[in-house]
């Protein structure tokens, strides 16, 4: 038994003094810290989730899933969301976490911030709600959000009341499908969009104008290849869409755990194994290489063959396109030094 679980059992329990309670969250700060400097990073991060999953009753893949939400959203904007913590990605602004009533905005004690509406709490046992502890950070918001109940189907409603953001919700259930999945962190491995060897060509063509349509500008790198060669999935990562687009043709799309959305267009057909809501890996095959688009459904051969590939960054409100050149020009790299080694 761990001394995380004795200390949350005598919290329950009816009869213990708050003596003894603090004693115990003592006990299970000594016991139970965590290490940030021997350990691989991931185990770390896993450590703290499983922690505050027993505290809160909440699964470790919710847990995992909002703070890497958190840390996406913290990247994308980090002048209006700076680092709080050391490992966590969560940011809470002080007005939500003292209250907005709170005469004091650097208000650290738990009573008078329960007082004054705020949401920020004494995770750990100190006696403090300090903003910039890793483990109260993700307890305040944890136990904020599973107010409305902390199964799969209760959590995202809790979710919505606090982001009031559907993107929001969808990002942190799709992240928690994934983690759930794969039940382990370490899920940021990539792959080449076609495999490595087939006779393909490409340069980075990010920015070049575009007539068909209106004028616009070409997001995204194209990959002249023969007709019919796989596609793969680049990430880990779950299909958000899949269909016709009459700019892209057939076209899919995954979102993976960086909230950076992948779009594969012109392809000649999918994977008939595959629909939407699916997680898929690098490597694997999604569709093939066509010259689809440009047109009403099933259009095709206006352009050579070739796959389009965009990345996408989710801003919270809005996505914005980056060139894909550099890391898909990694990626490849990375798998030819793979091959050779092997």
């Amino acid at each position: 038994m761990t001394a995380a679980f004795v200390a949350l059992t005598l919290l329950l329990s009816p009869t213990c003094s708050t003596a003894k309670a603090s004693s115990a969250i003592t006990q299970f700060r000594k016991d139970d810290s965590i290490n940030t400097t021997s350990q691989n990073p991931y185990d770390t991060q896993r450590e703290l989730y499983n922690k505050l999953s027993i505290v809160t009753d909440v699964e470790w893949y919710w847990v995992a899933a909002v703070d890497q939400y958190e840390r996406s959203m913290s990247k994308a904007r980090p002048k209006a969301r700076p680092l709080l913590g050391e490992t966590v990605g969560v940011f809470i602004d002080k007005e939500r976490w003292a209250g907005m009533l709170n005469p004091d905005d650097e208000d650290n004690s738990p009573l008078s911030i329960q007082w004054f509406n705020g949401i920020g709490k004494d995770g750990d046992g100190n006696g403090v709600a300090e903003r910039n502890s890793d483990f109260d950070l993700l307890y305040s918001l944890i136990r904020h959000v599973s107010g409305q109940g902390t199964s799969d189907e209760q959590f995202p409603i809790g979710l919505w009341d606090y982001y009031q953001n559907s993107r929001s919700v969808q990002r942190i259930e799709q992240f928690a499908a994934i983690y759930k999945h794969y039940g382990k962190l370490n899920l940021y491995d990539h792959a080449f969009p076609l495999p490595i060897g087939n006779n393909y060509s490409y340069k980075d063509t990010w920015g070049d104008k575009r007539g068909w349509g209106g004028r616009r500008i070409h997001e995204g790198t194209d990959i002249f290849a023969g007709h019919g060669t796989p596609v793969r999935s680049t990430c880990y990562g779950i299909i958000e869409i899949m269909g016709w687009n009459r700019f892209g043709g057939w076209r899919i799309g995954i979102r993976d755990l960086n909230n950076h959305y992948h779009y594969y267009a012109h392809l000649s057909g999918f994977d008939k194994t595959i629909k939407v809501g699916d997680i898929v890996e690098p490597g694997q095959v999604v569709g093939w290489v066509g010259s689809s688009g440009y047109g009403n459904p099933g259009t095709s051969g206006k352009f050579p063959p070739h796959l389009h590939y965009g990345v996408y960054s989710d801003r919270g409100l809005i996505e914005w396109a980056f060139d894909p050149y550099p890391m898909l020009r990694r990626w490849e790299q990375a798998e030819w030094r793979s091959r050779r080694s092997k």
